[in-house]
C-alpha cells in the first residue's frame, strides 16, 4: 500500500465536513481587510491626517507593537499596520482548529481506527487534514488579495499581503500537526498549538515594542509581518514559513510512525485515586473546567495589564493637539474633560467582548461531553440531565463574572498607579467591569438555546454568535461606520459609567430577563430531546 492511500478520498471528505466552518474564517478575514481601508479612507482622507496618525503611532514603541513593521503615511500601508496583526493571527488560529479537527478529535471520537480499518495508510489522515488546512489558508489568502485589489489597491502588494496571510495558516498547519501527535486527546493537542501561537504572538511583539529585531525573526507570526506588502515586497521570506511548515509535516509524520493510534507521546498524568470534591454537578463541573479558567484569567490578567500601562501614553496624547485625536474624540462621543475616562472604559469594553466568548466555550463542552458519551455515562447515576447541564452553567457564569471583575480589579490597579487615585479608580473599574456581566451572560445563554434546540449545528451557530456580537459592537462596528454599536447586540445596553453615562437598573434588569428565558428555553429543549 501507498504511504498515502486514500488521501484523495479523506481530503473530500474533510472539504465536505469544513464547508460549515471555513467560509466563516475567511469572510471575517476578508471583512476586516476591506473595513480598515474603507475606515482609514473615510477618517484619514488627507495627507496630514495620515502623517499625524503616524507620528502618533510611532510616539510610542508598545503603541507600534500592535501593528508591528513600519509605518508610513499611505493608505494601504496604514491599513495593512492596523488589520495585519490581527489576520495573521486569525488565519493560523483557523488553520490549528482545522488540524486537530481533522486529526486527534476524529481519533477521541472514534472514528479514526474505523478508517483505518479501510484500504488508507497511517499518514493519510494527517495529510488531507494539513492539505484542507494550507488550502483554506490560501483561499482566505487569494479572497482578501482580491477584495484589495478591488477597492483600488496596489494588485502586487495586495497578493503579497495575501501570501503573508497564507503562510501564516500554512506554518501553524504544521505545528498542530505536531501537536496532535504529541498530545493524548484533542484538547491537549489545541492547548499545545494555541500555546505556540501565543508564544509566537508574544514574541513578535516584543520584539516590534522594544526595538530587538532579531525576536521578531523567531516569530512565526513575525515572518508574515517581515514579507512588508505595499513597501519593499520581501517575497524570500515567504520561502521561511514555507520550510518550516514542511519540516514540521515531516517531523508529524516521524512522530506518528512511533506512537499508537489514539494515544500520545507525552506521558498521561494520573489523577487521584479520590476526588471527593468532584461530587455534586458543580463540583464535576468546577473540576473539568478549571484548568480553562485558569488559562483566561491569566490572559485577561495580561491584557488588562498592557492596556492600563498605556494610560501614560493615552493621558499625554488626548492633552496634545492634534486632528487625528480630535477626530477620535469626536466620533468616540468622549465629553470634553473625560476623554481618558472614556478612553479607559473602551479598553474594558474590548476586555468585555473577549470574554464574551468564554461562555460561550463552555456550552461548546458540553456539546463535547454529549458527542464524547460521557454525559450519558455520568447521568446513568442518580445525576439528572438538567441538574448535569445546570452545574456546567454555573460554573460559566461565576467565572464570566469571575474574569471580568479580575479584568477591571487589574486595570483599575495598574491604572490608579500610573495617573489616578487607587482609592476611587480601583472600585470604579471593577464595577464597570462587572457591569458588563448581564450582557456577557446574555451571549452564553443564546448559545444554551442553539445546543438545546439544534445540537448537530450548534458549534456554528454558537461561533456566529459571539462573532456577530462583536462585529456589531461598540469595538468593531465603528470600523465601517456603526458608531455606537447595534441594538440587536447586548453590549449595545451597557453604558459608561467611567463618564456617568450608566445605563441603570433597567436596561441590566432587561439583559438578566432575556438571558433566564433564553436559558430555561434551552434547558427545556435539552431535557426534551435525545442526547447525541
Amino acid at each position: 500500500m501507498s504511504a498515502l492511500a486514500g488521501t484523495g478520498r479523506l481530503t473530500r471528505l474533510a472539504l465536505r465536513r469544513e464547508r460549515a466552518v471555513a467560509p466563516w474564517w475567511i469572510l471575517v478575514i476578508v471583512t476586516l481587510a476591506m473595513a480598515v481601508v474603507s475606515y482609514i479612507t473615510r477618517n484619514m482622507g488627507t495627507y496630514e491626517q495620515k502623517v499625524s496618525y503616524t507620528r502618533l503611532i510611532g510616539s510610542d514603541g508598545f503603541l507600534h507593537a500592535l501593528g508591528g513593521g513600519t509605518v508610513e503615511p499611505r493608505l494601504e500601508v496604514l491599513a495593512t499596520w492596523r488589520s495585519g496583526g490581527f489576520l495573521y493571527v486569525a488565519c493560523a488560529f483557523a488553520a490549528v482548529m482545522s488540524v486537530v479537527r481533522h486529526t486527534r478529535r476524529e481519533e477521541d471520537a472514534g472514528r479514526g481506527e474505523l478508517i483505518g480499518s479501510t484500504a488508507v495508510s497511517r499518514r493519510a489522515p494527517l495529510t488531507a487534514a494539513v492539505l484542507v488546512a494550507s488550502g483554506v489558508s490560501l483561499a482566505a489568502g487569494l479572497a482578501t488579495a482580491a477584495a484589495l485589489i478591488g477597492l483600488g489597491l496596489e494588485p502586487v502588494g495586495s497578493l503579497a499581503y495575501g501570501a503573508a496571510v497564507s503562510v501564516a495558516g500554512w506554518v501553524f498547519a504544521g505545528v498542530a500537526a505536531v501537536a496532535a501527535q504529541l498530545a493524548r486527546d484533542a484538547g491537549a493537542a489545541t492547548a499545545i498549538g494555541l500555546s505556540a501561537l501565543a508564544v509566537a504572538y508574544v514574541t513578535r511583539y516584543a520584539g516590534d515594542a522594544t526595538g530587538q529585531h532579531w525576536l521578531k525573526a523567531l516569530s512565526p507570526i513575525g515572518w508574515s509581518h517581515l514579507v512588508r506588502p505595499y513597501q519593499d515586497e520581501r517575497w524570500w521570506m515567504l520561502g521561511v514559513p514555507l520550510l518550516a511548515g514542511g519540516a514540521l509535516l515531516a517531523v508529524a509524520y516521524r512522530l506518528l510512525d512511533r506512537r499508537d493510534l489514539g494515544g500520545g507521546l507525552l506521558p498521561e498524568r494520573l489523577g487521584p485515586a479520590q476526588a471527593p470534591r468532584a461530587r455534586g454537578p458543580v463540583g464535576m463541573a468546577w473540576r473539568l473546567h478549571r484548568g480553562l479558567l485558569a488559562a483566561w484569567a491569566a490572559g485577561v490578567a495580561f491584557f488588562a495589564a498592557a492596556a492600563a500601562g498605556l494610560s501614560p501614553l493615552a493621558r499625554d496624547l488626548l492633552a496634545r493637539p492634534s486632528v487625528v485625536v480630535d477626530n477620535i474624540v469626536r466620533t468616540l462621543g468622549m465629553p470634553a474633560g473625560k476623554a481618558l475616562a472614556a478612553y479607559s472604559w473602551y479598553m474594558i469594553l474590548i476586555l468585555a467582548y473577549a470574554i464574551a466568548l468564554y461562555p460561550v466555550l463552555m456550552t461548546l463542552r458540553l456539546r463535547a461531553e454529549e458527542r464524547s458519551g460521557r454525559a450519558e455515562a455520568v447521568q446513568a447515576t442518580p445525576l439528572s440531565r438538567l441538574r448535569w447541564a445546570a452545574g456546567h452553567l454555573v460554573v460559566a457564569g461565576l467565572g464570566t463574572a469571575g474574569l471580568l471583575a479580575v479584568g477591571g480589579l487589574v486595570f483599575g490597579t495598574l491604572f490608579a498607579l500610573l495617573v489616578g487615585d487607587p482609592a476611587t479608580d480601583v472600585p470604579r473599574f471593577v464595577a464597570g467591569a462587572l457591569s458588563a456581566v448581564p450582557a456577557a451572560w446574555c451571549v452564553g445563554a443564546l448559545c444554551v438555546l442553539a445546543y438545546g434546540l439544534l445540537p448537530r449545528a450548534s458549534a456554528v451557530i454558537c461561533w456566529a454568535v459571539w462573532i456577530l456580537t462583536a462585529a456589531l459592537g461598540q469595538v468593531v462596528a465603528p470600523l465601517y461606520g456603526l458608531w455606537g454599536g447595534s441594538p440587536v447586540e447586548p453590549f449595545h445596553y451597557v453604558g459608561n459609567p467611567m463618564t456617568a453615562s450608566s445605563s441603570g437598573p433597567a436596561a441590566q434588569a432587561a439583559l438578566l430577563g432575556v438571558t433566564a428565558a433564553l436559558l430555561c428555553g434551552g434547558l427545556w429543549a435539552l431535557r426534551r430531546r435525545d442526547l447525541g
